[in-house]
Parts: C-alpha cells; structure tokens; sequence
C-alpha cells in the first residue's frame, strides 16, 4: 500500500507541474499583454492553443502595433494566421504604412499579404517599394537578353537599355500586373518608336524621345505600379538589317530567275527533242514511200503502162541528173 502510495503521489506531482507549467506559460503571456496595455484574455489564450495558433506570437504582434499606435484585435490576427498570411510582416507593414503617411488599413494589407504568398515578395517589400520607388532594367538581364532592339525606317538596328523608375500603388496591388508586364510593355514602347523614327542618326540624337513617346503611352494602367520615369541608359547602333534584308531579297530573285531560265531551258531542249523525233517520223516515211516506188514499177510493168524503152529512158535522165549535180554541187559532193 506504501509503494501505491508514493506512485500516485509521484503522478500527482508530475501532473501538477505540467498543470502549473500550462498555466504560468498562459500567465506569463497574459501578464506581458496586460503590461503593455494590450491586454488580451485568459480564455482566449486557452481558445488560441486549442485551435493550435501560437498564441505568444499572435500576442507579440497585438503589443507591436499598439505600441506603434494601431489598434487592432486579437480576433483580426488570428483570423489572418488562419488564412494562411505572415501575421509579423504584415503588422510591420502597417506601421511602415502609417510612419510615411500612407492610407493602408489591416484589411488592405492582408489582401495584399495573401496575394503575395509563395511569390517571393512580400507585403512589407510592397509598402517599402510605395515609400522608396525601386528602378527595374528593361530588358530583365536574368532573362538572357541585354538590350531592346529595334530597327528605324531606314533599316539600321538600334539596341536601347532603359531603367525604369516605378513605385507600388497599394490600391491596384491585388489583382494588378507585376514587373514582368511593365517590362513587356515598355520594350513594346522602344520598338515602336524606334521603328517610327525616319532614321537611326534621329534616336541616336535625341534618346529622350523614346522615354517621353513610351512614357505617354499609359503603360501602368492595370498594373500594380505607378511608372514614376522611364531613363534610357545606353544607345548603341547594331547590323544594317535593311541592307542584309536587300542582300537576302537579291539572292532569291536571283534563284527565282535561275530557276525560271532552266525551265525554259528545259522546255527548249524536250521540244527540240521532239523535233527530233518528228523529223526522223517524216524520214520514216519518206523512206516507205520510197519502198513503193519498185513495187509500183513492176505493177506498171505487169499492167502494160510501163515500157522497157520507157523505163531506160527515165533511168537515163536520173543519171543525166545525177551527173549534173555532181559537177554543179560542192566539192565534198563531187
């Protein structure tokens, strides 16, 4: 009975301490609420731990905005926690809000915290960037190209680098487009206006004009970003790609004419051939017309209408014939 005893006083004791040890960790957390006048309830820390948020840190930044002069609920943090947002970040993005006289309210900067989750940027980078305007390189040099090209009227390239001074608007933040649309839309900018000028000397003389012709072009609307200038850092001149355009246009017309001349050739030669051919069909039958004549001959003979006298006299005015055309005809015939 002794040694029953002494267990259930053990037990006892362990589960004292661990009672003791929840309500001194609830304590010590209710007591620094109380002590900076953001006082939050027992009940409610016990409700916090139940629902498994961590109720020290929920309380940490209930004590950070109001000693920043913000009054915001413990029921407002722990509903963002809840929502999958970083409660410290967007409490410190508030305070940043009110020190440079921004209007941003709790509700704004969650929707804003939400909607830069798993982005790699955050609220607090968005309310920094509204207060310190950052300057984004046009084109991105991570994307693996180092200028924008375009090309003037008269076929000479032109490569341009712009920086681009922009700073966040918190009010078209959520659901406005991001730096890669501002990008986009300012390398659009440079080509069209490259392409517009008469000649490469024009932008070469006065790259200013690019940035004030994109800049009137209205390329924030819809973003998240207010474009505060648009500086064009380098302007070089590239390949004359009007004349390798002309050079290419030569080529082809040279094989296009190439390929039209075989084609008569061809067509000369298959006709030629035909030619050919038909000269060697009248051959052919001039040759059995020929064959004709013999048998025709021995007909007139058998019939009467052909003589022997008559015969020797013809044979003897084809020779007569024969005779003066070899004295007449040239010497190879002779």
């Amino acid at each position: 009975m002794n040694n029953i005893g002494i267990v259930l006083f053990i037990v006892l004791g362990i589960a004292l301490l661990v009672v003791l040890g929840i309500i001194f960790s609830f304590f010590s957390v209710w007591l620094r609420a109380w002590l900076a006048g953001a006082y939050v309830g027992i009940m409610n820390l016990v409700a916090m731990r139940l629902r498994q948020v961590p109720y020290g840190l929920m309380v940490d930044a209930r004590i950070t905005a109001k000693k920043a002069g913000i009054e915001l609920s413990i029921d407002d943090l722990e509903g963002h926690f809840l929502a999958g947002g970083n409660v410290v970040p967007t409490v410190q993005a508030l305070i940043a809000a009110q020190k440079a006289n921004i209007t941003l309210d709790w509700n704004r900067a969650c929707a804003i915290d939400l909607a830069t989750k798993g982005s790699g940027k955050s609220v607090v980078e968005a309310v920094r960037t509204s207060v310190d305007p950052k300057v984004i390189d046009c084109p991105n040099p991570a994307a693996g190209r180092v200028t924008i090209d375009g090309v003037a009227k008269d076929g000479i390239q032109v490569k341009v680098k712009a920086r681009v001074t922009v700073r966040t608007n918190l009010d078209r933040f959520v659901g406005g487009a991001k730096e890669e649309t501002i990008i986009a839309r300012v390398g659009e900018g440079i080509v069209t206006t490259i392409g517009s000028a008469e000649t490469y000397k024009i932008v070469l003389e006065s790259p200013d004009s690019i940035s004030k012709v994109v800049l009137q072009r209205g390329l924030d609307v819809g973003t998240a970003f207010e474009i505060l200038s648009i500086d064009i850092a380098d302007v070089d001149v590239g390949e004359n790609v009007g004349a390798k355009l002309q050079e290419a246009q030569a080529e082809a017309n040279k094989n296009m004419a190439q390929a039209q001349a075989e084609i008569r050739r061809a067509a000369a030669v298959a006709l030629e051939q035909e030619m050919k051919a038909k000269v060697q069909e009248m051959q052919a039958k001039v040759v059995e017309a020929e064959a004709e004549v013999p048998l025709a001959m021995a007909e007139a003979f058998r019939s009467g209408r052909l003589g022997v006298m008559d015969y020797y006299k013809m044979e003897n005015i084809q020779a007569d014939t024969g005779m003066r055309k070899n004295i007449g005809g040239p010497g190879e015939q002779q």
